[in-house]
């Protein structure tokens, strides 16, 4: 143990900003850890040898405290009743396959209790808590972290974890889950334990809390998630909303595993399908489209390593899915797409190239050879750096484009001559990377929802002309029904359709970059689109 517990506890007191009157306090004492009334009077003790402990109050004041036995190594969370009388047990686990060299409690921005556990050789966990005692605590991520750390603290305002290190310095770590990130705050090599660890709460001192951007987005919670995509690393990318046409409920969700195929989600996030065609990138869908006599639900992926669109057929009685064809594109490095129906009700795919280059295609089928399909180019338009995300507004005959270091574009598709035109660049509100685009057209509006994934992030605008903000969100932690939040968004989708129960008012398909509770590979969130209306007054 590298420092004394009278120190640390010295330090949580500073860290903690205890100033504020309470009717009771919790201290480490020679026999554990003491509850003590505004009196100092002696109202109740945890008899046990403390390894570490931090403490933070709940949302009514209370005060709430995560200590490790020493002997046992094991955990448990404790709360101190209002009138200050007892500590009452809400958990106790079993610690890390680990030696846990520091621990830190964390409160997030949703108001979430969760614990920093670090082991003494640089691997360190996550956990998220439930204050109410009723459900165990539940791994968010593992971390990597310095090795033998000598003290750790936590401010929650700026979700920022810190960390002395021996013979290095000071490190700040994203206390997000959802975030990653370190910085070396200030190297010193020479100064010993107690020096080190007395310059970090020096250096908390007299660097005030970074200010929050304002206002800050607001967070809705997902409703349910798909199972992981099935390969490793960053393989899912853009889902895309297919809806039944009788029944909501059994509307299913199309999401790309971009290292091996597109697999197909009911609502309840389970996989119902998998087609295994490769590296497909982004999705994207329209129903009811009129091909001669026939009335066809289709879907197009782009094929990265083929340089080719992708054609699906989705049936319209219990939404199968099959590959009809693959078609050529001329493009060097396809990426993005979005489609749109025609004039003629058939189908226009919107590919895009790495380079910039945007390609519309018109879908035909051909009508001699049967289940023979074509695309003919419309004509080519360029953006001044790399696009992916696009969504066709049908209603307006526009399209939307997102650049992903710039920011949205805009093209009039009745117009044979039109350019493209910056009509919402990154600012406050949507930070490069932009990703997906959608629309959310209902009677109460028209809404663009596009990805900020710089920071992890949803832009809301008006879909129509000057584009106003009408707000921001995040998807956070649904810890109720064990779903993490999202971050790192690439695609999305959004219908504004009945599928019944929460998705009365529409649904909000987002990739998750970050799969936490527990780490995992990739897969998307559904959100109800009642809670992003209703969080920002649409």
């Amino acid at each position: 143990m590298r420092t004394s517990l009278a120190a640390a506890a010295a330090a949580l007191t500073l860290l903690m900003g205890s100033a504020q009157a309470q009717a009771q306090s919790l201290s480490l004492g020679k026999q554990g850890l003491e509850l003590r009334a505004a009196d100092g009077r002696l109202s109740d003790q945890l008899k046990l040898r403390v390894k570490r402990w931090d403490q933070r109050s709940d949302a009514q004041g209370r005060t709430l405290a995560l200590v490790q036995d020493a002997d046992s190594g094991r955990l448990l969370l404790l709360r101190a009743e209002p009138d200050g009388s007892q500590l009452q047990q809400l958990a106790r686990w079993s610690g890390p396959g680990f030696a846990t060299e520091q621990l830190c409690l964390h409160r997030d921005a949703q108001g979430l209790l969760q614990l920093f556990l670090l082991g003494d050789d640089g691997l360190s966990e996550q956990w998220l808590l439930d204050e109410s005692g009723r459900s165990a605590p539940r791994q968010l991520r593992r971390l990597a972290t310095p090795h033998a750390p000598l003290g750790c603290r936590v401010r929650d305002a700026e979700a920022a974890l810190y960390i002395a290190e021996p013979g290095v310095g000071l490190w700040r770590y994203a206390a997000d889950a959802e975030r990653e990130g370190r910085a070396l705050l200030l190297a010193d090599t020479q100064s010993d334990d107690k020096a080190l660890l007395q310059r970090l709460d020096a250096w908390l001192a007299v660097n005030p809390v970074a200010a929050a951007p304002q206002p800050a987005p607001a967070i809705v919670l997902p409703s349910a998630q798909t199972e992981p995509v099935r390969a490793q690393g960053d393989a899912a990318d853009d889902p895309a909303i297919w809806v039944h046409p009788l029944r909501g409920e059994r509307s299913l969700i199309l999401g790309t595993d971009k290292k091996l195929g597109l697999a197909v989600y009911d609502l309840q996030g389970r996989e119902r399908q998998f087609l295994p065609v490769g590296r497909i990138n982004n999705v994207d869908l329209r129903q009811g489209l009129r091909y001669g006599a026939q009335s066809l639900d289709l879907a197009v992926a782009t094929q990265r390593d083929e340089h080719a669109l992708v054609l699906f057929g989705i049936s319209r009685q219990d939404g199968r899915v099959r590959e009809l064809a693959r078609l050529p594109t001329g493009l060097d490095d396809i990426y993005g797409l979005c489609v749109g129906r025609n004039a003629e009700g058939g189908l226009d795919a919107f590919p895009n190239d790495k380079d910039g280059r945007v390609r519309p295609f018109r879908l035909k089928r051909d009508a001699v050879q049967k289940g023979g399909w074509s695309a003919t180019l419309v004509r080519e338009f360029r953006l001044p750096s790399q696009p992916e995300g696009c969504v066709v507004d049908e209603a307006r005959q526009q399209l939307f484009v997102g650049e992903e270091k710039r920011g949205v574009w805009r093209l009039a598709l009745d117009a044979a001559e039109a350019q493209p035109q910056l009509v919402i660049p990154v600012g406050p509100a949507l930070h490069a990377d932009v990703e997906g685009l959608a629309i959310h057209e209902s009677p109460k509006g028209r809404f663009l929802v596009v990805s900020s994934q710089g920071n992890d992030s949803y832009a809301v605008y008006d879909a129509d002309a000057p584009h106003a903000l009408r707000g921001a969100f995040r998807i956070g932690i649904n810890a109720a029904l064990g779903i993490d939040g999202a971050s790192e968004t690439d695609g999305l989708d959004v219908t504004s359709a009945n599928l019944g129960g929460p998705y009365g008012e529409g649904l909000l398909v987002v990739q998750d970059g970050r799969k936490r509770l527990p780490q995992g590979t990739q897969n998307f969130k559904l959100v109800p689109w009642r809670e992003v209306a209703g969080k920002l007054g649409l």
